[in-house]
């Protein structure tokens, strides 16, 4: 392994996807915390799916700590009609990323993936040791094996150079900045649209997709943007933790109890219904987060606080600009 300087206020930090809900948490924990060093750059700028321009914007900018927070992300229904983009996006930034980092001398890089890339059916609750024991769940599936190999190509460069390159597993994010596009957001910002909506036209119901039964685990992204730095300033990925880690909060609910909180927050207080010839997706998805934790890291902001301060930001920032 490759010797490590530790993260100090003057080095040079890349946060690639800084205007995405969990880019945009990493870079504001960095700055509470001292860190004013960051390197930034838009979609505009630089094209993480264009290899030679990741190679050459490392080259120029020689980041030594890479946070790999972009990447193409979506609800089941956005993962499930695009799996092609799906793929070949998180492939291309993915790989870019990962080699121009290693090739450039970065002190140590961290990769974000998602419990979306445990198997559909896995023992609950899901340790770090469960990936690919059994099939992926369908509709995620181009979007989960794309992630997996970011996963084990982060790995890869690890056993085989000494790259310091550790990979984080979080639980369902939202937050602050998220997508609230329908087609393709995931079901926190979908469902804070969907009832925010039905309330301005005063629908006396909501159709949702599924059954409602499947249970799922919600993390806020400043939870897991406090947890991605810490182990950057920390923790080196060595044993006997390794270097993949799942952040969770440990508080688990069915997609029902979901719609009844956000429907609360929001002020609707019409019929909900499910459609239960839509996929659930997996029936249910809890990480085991005890190796995080057990390096001093908790999930802080409880779900209903976090929903609803996510509310406020999208009365303020989107529910304005769209078309009701």
């Amino acid at each position: 392994m490759q010797e490590t300087s530790p993260l100090t206020p003057s080095s040079r930090i890349f946060v690639a996807g800084h205007r995405g809900p969990v880019g945009s948490a990493i870079v504001r924990r960095l700055e509470k915390s001292g860190y004013l060093n960051l390197i930034l750059a838009s979609r505009d700028d630089l094209d993480l799916r264009d290899q030679a321009a990741v190679s050459r914007f490392f080259a120029r900018q020689l980041p030594e700590f890479v946070f790999v927070s972009a990447s193409r992300v979506g609800g089941i229904l956005a993962k499930s009609t695009h799996p092609a983009e799906f793929l070949y996006d998180n492939l291309a930034i993915e790989t870019n990323m990962i080699h121009a980092a290693w090739q450039n001398g970065a002190q140590k890089l961290l990769f974000l993936g998602s419990s979306s890339l445990y198997p559909q059916l896995a023992p609950q609750p899901i340790k770090e040791e469960y990936l690919l024991t059994s099939p992926l769940e369908p509709a995620s599936e181009a979007y989960a094996i794309a992630k997996i190999a970011g996963l084990k190509l982060a790995a890869a460069y690890r056993e085989q150079y000494g790259f310091p390159a550790i990979s984080l597993m979080p639980a369902n994010l939202y937050g602050p900045r998220d997508n609230f596009e329908l087609e393709s957001a995931h079901v926190v910002p979908a469902l804070i649209r969907r009832f925010h909506e039905a309330k301005i036209w005063r629908s006396s119901s909501v159709l949702l997709w599924g059954t409602g039964t499947p249970r799922r685990e919600f993390l806020h992204v400043d939870d897991l943007a406090a947890a991605a730095c810490m182990v950057m300033e920390n923790y080196g990925g060595g044993e006997p933790l390794g270097n993949v880690l799942n952040v969770g909060s440990g508080e688990e609910l069915s997609i029902a109890e979901l719609a009844v909180l956000i429907a609360d927050i929001v002020g609707y207080d019409g019929t909900i219904r499910f459609d239960s010839w839509h996929p659930n997706g997996a029936p249910r998805k809890l990480l085991d987060s005890s190796r995080i934790q057990g390096l001093g890291w908790s999930a802080r902001i409880k779900l209903k606080e976090g929903i609803s301060s996510t509310y406020e930001w999208y009365c303020a920032n989107v529910a304005s600009t769209v078309a009701v």
